[in-house]
């Protein structure tokens, strides 16, 4: 016959209650058993005690797993305390050292939800984007994990913009942008080499209206000159090489997209009206 263990109950009152419906469903089993014995049931420990020690490991012996149970055994047994509060956000970053991902935006976000209003609360946020972008994957796979990295930076900027995490953060972003915009030229040249350029042209024009702050502006400008030549569309082909050369006259990106229109009896010449023209004038490039 198997007794259900009482080391769980924290507080005299529930062990009580818990106990006594015990001795009214197992009475007949538990003739001559002290329900009531003092030592049934560890005393706990001193908080600052359980989160010294897991700073212990976290430091000193590189164990970021055994610190996460010192951590989260302070939240265990002193669950409304302030270093409960400190415990549960050392343990999102246990968890992020031992590459636990999952369960450290799990405990980040925790952290998040019940103390918002904390100054530790930006750091919880790039804790979840930290795990995020550190998952991002190689460009041929999905990039689904580096949509979310892209979400949880911006968090740290919108909510937390004055905080020290968030020009870090702006960093890991550029990182995450380029990764998607590159994600796009993969795609966009794959329609180029099977002429669909329709396709391509989509795919480019991603990449100049979403992502022209990442390194493959230049390149995607390239190729819009390319795709555009191809269909015959002269004049959007010449503003994109025109953009091209205005932004970034040393490119090498450019003297291709130069020779392409020049190939073809035509100027690189911005037209005002294109849709490439008013990207780049949207955020003051051309």
């Amino acid at each position: 016959m198997s007794i259900l263990p009482l080391a769980t109950v924290r507080r005299p009152l529930a062990r009580a209650a818990t106990m006594l419906l015990l001795g009214l469903s197992l009475g007949a089993c538990s003739n001559g058993f002290d329900f009531f014995h003092k030592n049934d049931v560890a005393p706990d420990e001193p908080a600052d005690r359980l989160y010294n020690e897991g700073l212990y490991y976290l430091n000193s012996e590189h164990k970021p797993r055994d610190a996460v149970k010192k951590f989260e055994e302070v939240d265990r047994q002193h669950p409304y305390s302030d270093w409960s509060r400190k415990a549960l956000l050392m343990a999102a970053y246990s968890y992020y050292q031992s590459g636990e991902y999952d369960e450290c935006v799990s405990a980040a976000q925790r952290y998040i939800t019940l103390h918002p209003g904390t100054a530790d609360a930006a750091y919880a946020q790039f804790l979840i984007g930290s795990s995020y972008y550190d998952q991002i994957p190689d460009i041929t796979r999905d990039q689904a994990q580096t949509e979310k990295a892209l979400n949880a930076l911006q968090e740290v900027i919108r909510k937390y913009p004055d905080s020290e995490y968030a020009t870090n953060a702006k960093q890991k972003l550029q990182v995450a942008n380029d990764q998607l915009a590159g994600k796009e030229m993969e795609v966009g040249r794959y329609y180029l080499d099977k002429h669909d350029y329709t396709g391509a042209i989509n795919r480019f024009k991603v990449v100049v209206t979403k992502y022209q702050t990442t390194r493959q502006v230049e390149e995607a400008l390239e190729r819009l000159t390319e795709a555009y030549m191809a269909l015959g569309i002269t004049g959007e082909a010449e503003t994109a090489a025109a953009v091209l050369g205005h932004n970034f006259p040393d490119s090498p990106w450019y003297k291709n997209a130069y020779q392409l229109v020049k190939s073809g009896g035509h100027e690189p010449l911005e037209n005002k009206g294109s849709w490439i023209s008013k990207a780049f004038r949207k955020i003051g490039l051309s």
